[in-house]
């Protein structure tokens, strides 16, 4: 099982569509937590010229109490990324199953979320600033996650 990302009730659709890009890109599974504030179906999707949805897997789920029984059926470990969180991206242990959820753009998450997480990462930063943008920061954690699990498909690089 590849690693996941999940996007908690996305309110932005631009950064839900690089992070699906992403995922697509670096052969991660998508998880969508609703409600989101746009919709979050393939058509929306592809309307907005989400080319790359067939090399996706993503799963939607209808609410978080909806994606906790997913994820407990799968054995799968919670890895939250939150600016609230104790360990650095880079100091946390990631395993090749795992999946990594990122919270909304206006709100993050709710405590229920964070009481769930058997992880919670943070991205340091410099002191006084508040935080990445999600994409941003769900690119740079996935890229550590990957880096450590040897999760990378390596094909031939173009000429």
């Amino acid at each position: 099982m590849p690693l996941c990302l999940a996007l908690f009730q996305p309110d932005i659709p631009q950064n839900t569509g690089t992070m699906l890009r992403l995922c697509a890109c670096l052969g991660v599974e998508a998880a969508i937590v609703e409600p989101a504030a746009f919709p979050v179906s393939d058509r929306a999707f592809r309307r907005a010229g989400m080319d790359y949805l067939d090399r996706l897997a993503i799963e939607r789920h209808a609410s978080f109490a909806a994606f906790q029984a997913w994820r407990a059926a799968s054995g799968r470990r919670l890895v939250l990324l939150t600016t609230k969180g104790a360990v650095a991206h880079t100091s946390h242990v990631f395993r090749p199953d795992d999946i990594l959820m990122v919270g909304r753009e206006s709100a993050g998450v709710p405590d229920e979320v964070h009481v769930s997480a058997q992880a919670r990462v943070v991205v340091p930063m410099r002191p006084g600033l508040r935080s990445l943008n999600v994409a941003v920061a769900a690119a740079m954690v996935l890229g550590e996650a990957l880096r450590q699990t040897g999760g990378f498909e390596v094909g031939p690089l173009p000429p």
